[in-house]
């Protein structure tokens, strides 16, 4: 028997980027574009087209598309029920739109509306809570994107350790052993040279110059129940025909860097 599906739930926020329509649909409505800032991609581009987001080793969200109409309106749904081991039917689909408006001066503003109906339960308040602070960012990465890198296939590295002890203090050691300082300061993180674009909650944003261009996003959050484990990590987004050969020569220096890390309890 499934469970009344009736409590509404809704996220919208919108974020002004650079580019034409065309440019920022083929960075939010293509496997290419979307890999490029959010998650690794895959999708049938068109209505109807299924979809798929990597979230790790053996970790993502299966989906489709239910609305294509370029360069103007994407929709899509996934299976939140299944992204969260409940029954199928406890849940709706979660589902988002982002629909592009042009405006004056060669920019766009996209607006974005995540909504779904669940049971009311907590955990569900909590996932919607979480999910604005975790998502909007990666929108920070989409105007970086299109600023700098539009049309171009990205390279992903990512890298995560977990830790016994509380999120922000992960994030003050993981900032400090970076040297990341202040939005427009010049930094070298590992080797790599880059401008600290955004520092957030728990996060922040660098555009790299060298060895290879990209956008690095460093990040903690806790994990899991209670406040005794957090999780540290990198994810770049590399654009450069050796960005392969240097992904493969530091993801296992990355895990070491990370490995080495002393947080206090």
């Amino acid at each position: 028997m499934s469970t009344s599906t009736n409590v509404p739930y809704r996220l919208e926020f919108s974020v002004e980027v650079p580019g034409t329509p065309e440019q920022v649909w083929q960075a939010i409505a293509t496997a290419k574009g979307m890999s490029a800032w959010f998650l690794p991609t895959e999708m049938e581009e068109r209505e109807g087209g299924e979809l798929h987001f990597s979230m790790g080793p053996e970790m993502g969200s299966d989906g489709r598309v239910t609305r294509w109409e370029p360069p103007r309106r994407i929709v899509y749904e996934e299976d939140w029920a299944a992204l969260m081991g409940k029954d199928p039917g406890a849940l709706s689909p979660l589902t988002s739109e982002f629909l592009v408006e042009a405006q004056s001066g060669g920019t766009c503003v996209v607006r974005v509306t995540s909504s779904g109906f669940g049971t009311g339960a907590d955990w569900e308040s909590e996932f919607w809570d979480d999910m604005g602070v975790n998502w909007m960012p990666f929108f920070d990465n989409l105007r970086l994107y299109l600023a700098h890198f539009p049309g171009q296939e990205a390279t992903q590295l990512e890298v995560t350790e977990s830790f016994t002890g509380d999120a922000e203090a992960l994030w003050s050691t993981l900032r400090d052993a970076l040297g990341l300082g202040e939005e427009g300061s010049t930094v070298e993180v590992r080797g790599a040279t880059g401008t600290v674009e955004r520092v957030g909650e728990r996060q922040a944003l660098v555009r790299l110059t060298a060895p290879v261009p990209g956008m690095l996003s460093i990040f903690a959050y806790p994990y899991g129940e209670g406040d005794d484990t957090a999780t540290a990590g990198v994810r770049a987004y590399l654009f450069s025909a050796d960005a392969a050969d240097y992904v493969r020569r530091e993801e296992p220096a990355w895990h070491a860097w990370l490995q080495g890390l002393s947080v206090p309890a």
